[in-house]
């Protein structure tokens, strides 16, 4: 009975999440097919509601450009559906061969997957549901761009709130790079290898992540550009885009790290016993970071935090021989430049931010 009633309120969590695009779409679907009967005058507008909502199922990052596509490929699958099926007629072979031209045509066009599917869809439909004495392509092309422009204003008008994916993204992508960080610290502190292999293959399986994240961020500027309601968002979404790219090369050079850490371990060099703190620390200016991106706060206290762990990334601090160990130490100061960047710091700014390696002269710090 428990696993039923913990079944059904995972359900109904999974709809609430999907409740608003569900509403959206339903929403544009009907208003397509009343603009395009009512205003525009067409009888049976069928390509309204179906770009309405195609253009609505797609990720929201690339609604703009979704209209275009739909109106492109509506009008290359019409076309040649109109002028092929009245002139060789309705059938099997018909069918196919109408679908193969209509595709074949958007591919040579240049045009995307999107154009090359809607393409052939639009070309079954002239075949099979709406020949062409059931209206002209123009008056098709012109429901097709109804349905996209409807789906916009509903998004414009009913919008999610930009933040809200970029958060959930960003806590998943920044909690890689606090595992990882303090992963490779467990590992050295406990001359662990096969810790550190194991926190190597979590890094390798990261990018998706640094994707959704990406992809998020334009769903996010999507939303703010076309939805009055939500502009005053963007400001708190820029500290996001501004850290995105940095954090990626954080996780990168994470990875190098745990690579070389892992190297290291295998030929027995000794590590300086003052990394695994270090990483800790920087661990911890991560979670600082996170909590400020989430408030919308401008993250000076993450990058104190982050000078103040850098300050014991130094020769004299640091020092260790071998390659591998020679490797980790450069990469543990490429990681402090990269999260410096990603708290708003220009490259320039961030290395002038950390205490140098050594003095002139080559004497330890």
């Amino acid at each position: 009975m428990v696993a039923v009633r913990d079944e059904v309120a995972r359900r109904l969590k999974r709809w609430r999440s999907t409740a608003l695009p569900i509403g959206q779409a339903a929403l544009a679907a009907g208003l397509s097919w009343f603009v395009a009967t009512e205003v525009v005058g067409h009888a049976h507008p069928f390509f309204a509601p179906i770009a309405a909502v195609v253009c609505l199922g797609v990720s929201l990052g690339q609604r703009l450009r979704r209209v275009v596509e739909l109106v492109v490929g509506v009008s290359v699958g019409v076309g040649v559906g109109d002028v092929l099926i009245s002139l060789i007629g309705s059938g099997p072979w018909q069918i196919a061969l109408v679908v193969a031209l209509a595709m074949s045509t958007a591919v040579l066009l240049d045009g995307g997957a999107v154009i090359a599917l809607q393409s052939g869809s639009s070309a079954v439909l002239v075949a099979t549901l709406l020949p062409p004495s059931a209206g002209g392509g123009l008056d098709r092309m012109v429901d097709a761009l109804v349905g996209g422009l409807v789906g916009l204003a509903v998004t414009a008008l009913l919008p999610a709130n930009p933040l809200t994916v970029a958060h959930r993204q960003a806590k998943v992508v920044l909690g890689e790079l606090t595992e990882a960080l303090r992963g490779v610290a467990t590992a050295v502190s406990e001359h662990d290898a096969v810790q550190a292999a194991g926190v190597l293959a979590r890094l390798r399986d990261s990018q998706e992540a640094v994707d959704e994240f990406a992809s998020a961020l334009r769903t996010g500027g999507e939303i703010a550009t076309i939805a009055p309601i939500r502009r005053r968002r963007r400001h708190e979404l820029g500290r996001y885009e501004t850290a995105a790219v940095p954090v990626d090369y954080a996780l990168r050079n994470t990875r190098v790290l745990a690579r070389r850490a892992l190297a290291a371990l295998r030929d027995g060099e000794r590590m300086p016993d003052v990394l695994p703190d270090v990483l800790r620390r920087y661990a911890d200016a991560v979670d600082v970071l996170r909590a400020e991106l989430g408030r919308g706060d401008e993250p000076k206290k993450a990058r104190a935090a982050i000078c103040s762990a850098a300050a014991c990334a130094t020769a004299r601090h640091l020092g260790g021989e071998g390659f591998s160990t020679k490797v980790v130490l450069a990469q543990v100061r490429s990681v402090a430049v990269d999260l410096l960047q990603a708290t708003g710091l220009s490259r320039n700014e961030a290395a002038s931010s950390l205490p140098p390696l050594t003095r002139k002269g080559g004497d330890d710090v």
